[in-house]
C-alpha cells in the first residue's frame, strides 16, 4: 500500500462527503434524543454497524480475526472510540448540536500535538501551526459563547463533554498512526472501533439509568438506520482509509469543515441559535483548514 503526502481530489472528496454525513448526524442525533435516549442511540447504532461490517467482511472476503499481534492496539483504539461518543452523544442533550460539533472536532489540536512524537515524517510547519492556533481562538470564540448563558440554558457543561470527545478522537488517531494498526485493512480497524463499543456502551447506558425504548417512531427507525449505516459504517469505512494512505495531520485538520455542516443543518432544520460569535468561529476554523493544508514550496 502506497502512502501520499498530499490530498489528491479523490481524497478531497471523501473528506468533504464525510464532513457533509458528520455534520448531519450530530443534528439527527440530537432531534432523536427526546424519543431515544443518547448513550442507548450510539449503542444501538454500534451494535448495528459491528453486524453490518461483519456481513460485509464476509462478503469481501477480508478476514476479521486472524493472528496478527496487534489486539492490544486494536482494543485500546476501540475504547478510546466508545470513550470520544459517550461524551458526545451525552454532549448533544445539552449543548446544541452546531456547538457541539465545533468542540469535537479540537481533535485535530491532539493530533498535531502527539502524532509528531510517534510519527516524525508528520511534523507540521510554521504556517501550518498558525492555522491550528486560527481553529483554537475559534474554539476560544465558541466556548465564550456559552458562558455566557445561565441557568437551565447553560452550554458550558455540553461543551465540556464534547470537548472532551474531540481529545478522545484525537487520541484515537494519534495510536492508529503511531502502531501497525495504520497497515491494518480499513474494515478490521473500524470493526475493532464498532465493536468495543457495541460492547462497553450498553453497559454505561444502564449505569446512567437510562430508559430503553424500543417503541420507536418512523422518524426514530429512519434515524437509526442512517446513523448506522451511514454514519457508523459508510462514512467511518471511509476515513480509516483514508487514515491509511494520507498524512493524519492534514486529514485531521480537513475535517474542521463539519461544523460549517452542522451549523447550517442545526439553524434550518433544529431552529438552534446562530451567534456571531459562533459564525466567527467557523470562519476562523475554515481559515485554519486552508493553512493547514497548504502544500510546502
Amino acid at each position: 500500500m502506497t502512502r501520499k503526502d498530499h490530498l489528491d481530489p479523490l481524497a478531497v472528496g471523501l473528506l468533504l462527503a464525510c464532513c457533509l454525513v458528520w455534520g448531519m448526524q450530530q443534528v439527527l442525533v440530537k432531534a432523536t434524543i427526546p424519543e431515544i435516549a443518547p448513550v442507548f442511540q450510539s449503542a444501538v447504532r454500534f451494535a448495528g454497524a459491528t453486524v453490518v461490517l461483519w456481513m460485509w467482511c464476509r462478503w469481501r472476503g477480508i478476514a476479521l480475526f486472524n493472528r496478527d499481534g496487534l489486539w492490544r492496539a486494536g482494543l485500546l483504539a476501540g475504547a478510546l472510540f466508545a470513550i470520544e461518543f459517550a461524551f458526545l452523544y451525552n454532549a448533544l442533550a445539552t449543548t446544541t448540536a452546531s456547538r457541539a460539533t465545533v468542540f469535537l472536532y479540537t481533535s485535530p489540536f491532539w493530533v498535531a500535538l502527539f502524532v509528531p512524537l510517534v510519527v516524525k515524517t508528520e511534523r507540521l510547519r510554521p504556517v501550518q501551526w498558525v492555522g491550528l492556533l486560527l481553529a483554537f481562538v475559534a474554539v476560544v470564540f465558541a466556548f465564550s459563547d456559552g458562558l455566557g448563558q445561565s441557568g437551565k440554558s447553560a452550554l458550558w457543561l455540553g461543551d465540556l463533554l464534547a470537548l472532551a470527545g474531540g481529545l478522545a478522537w484525537g487520541l484515537t488517531t494519534v495510536v492508529i498512526r503511531g502502531s501497525a494498526l495504520s497497515r491494518m485493512s480499513p474494515e478490521k480497524l473500524l470493526f475493532y472501533q464498532v465493536a468495543v463499543s457495541a460492547v462497553c456502551l450498553p453497559f454505561l447506558s444502564l449505569a446512567l439509568g437510562e430508559p430503553w425504548n424500543w417503541s420507536w417512531s418512523g422518524f426514530g427507525w429512519l434515524s437509526m438506520v442512517l446513523q448506522t449505516l451511514v454514519g457508523a459504517f459508510a462514512s467511518y469505512l471511509a476515513w480509516m482509509w483514508l487514515l491509511g494512505r494520507y498524512p493524519a495531520t492534514r486529514v485531521s485538520a480537513f475535517v474542521f469543515l463539519t461544523p460549517v455542516f452542522a451549523l447550517a443543518f442545526g439553524a434550518l432544520w433544529l431552529h438552534e441559535p446562530v451567534s456571531v460569535r459562533l459564525v466567527l468561529a467557523v470562519a476562523l476554523v475554515a481559515a485554519g483548514i486552508v493553512l493547514v493544508n497548504r502544500s510546502a514550496r
